[in-house]
């Protein structure tokens, strides 16, 4: 970052460091800031303000939630002083491959495709064990793929909440066309399906937008803050047409 500040103009103005007689801060300020925000959990507080702006800006409803979770790969390499992968990332399976990394669950709203709840756990933490924490508590409806199966029936469940979870991929297959009930079920599964597929978009600008395909640091606590502060400008992207229009 500090090298990028001294090369790039653009960058220089977006941080307010344009003018010739102010300071490019340097790596070791930089750090340092990135601790102030992991000590004072200031991530999860960037996510709230910019969540609070979009929804007075009536870009959040509230009504329903989708959640989903991703992998991020981690590195495998042990040329580091223990001479051993990070032991706070895991290895996961999905698709007969192996993963090695972390996960990050997301809760989205189910109208805006906006993300309103991050967590970030090891790889081999199951999707349904976080599904619950993404609620923010006002929606009465939630959404989630095969993997989310029993969520309703863990102890952290809201009673409040419907959960509308994705049938099994075997069971739908085996459901006969010929059969009008399994019809109006198979037509029930592709209109959750749409719902659900708001999730994936903030996953897309996290990836393809902002390149973050592989962690950054060793830890979760690293890592977690700034997948948090991504998904925030994310947010930002994702609104940025309708926030424009709201100026005029």
């Amino acid at each position: 970052m500090e090298e990028a500040l001294h090369d790039v103009p653009a960058l220089r103005d977006f941080a307010g460091l344009s003018h010739w007689d102010e300071h490019i801060p340097s790596e070791s300020s930089i750090l340092r800031f990135r601790h102030l925000l992991e000590r004072h959990k200031l991530a999860d507080q960037i996510l709230a303000t910019v969540n609070a702006l979009l929804q007075a800006k009536e870009l959040q409803l509230k009504a329903g939630t989708v959640v989903d979770a991703t992998l991020i790969a981690a590195p495998t390499f042990t040329k580091n002083e223990g001479k051993a992968r990070d032991p706070e990332m895991h290895q996961s399976k999905k698709s007969n491959e192996w993963y090695f990394g972390m996960k990050a669950h997301i809760g989205v709203d189910a109208d805006s495709g906006l993300v309103h709840s991050v967590r970030g756990t090891s790889g081999n933490v199951n999707d349904v064990i976080e599904a619950n924490s993404l609620l923010h508590g006002q929606e009465t409806d939630a959404f989630g793929d095969a993997g989310y199966q029993g969520v309703d029936k863990r102890p952290d469940a809201k009673a409040a909440v419907r959960w509308h979870v994705a049938m099994r991929p075997g069971l739908r297959r085996a459901l006969d066309k010929d059969k009008p009930v399994d019809v109006l079920i198979d037509q029930l599964e592709r209109t959750k399906a749409s719902i659900r597929a708001k999730v994936e978009h903030p996953f897309r600008v996290l990836k393809q937008q902002f390149g973050y395909v592989k962690v950054r640091y060793r830890g979760l606590k690293k890592n977690t803050a700034q997948i948090v502060t991504l998904f925030a400008l994310g947010n930002l992207w994702m609104a940025r047409h309708k926030l424009l229009g709201c100026m005029g």
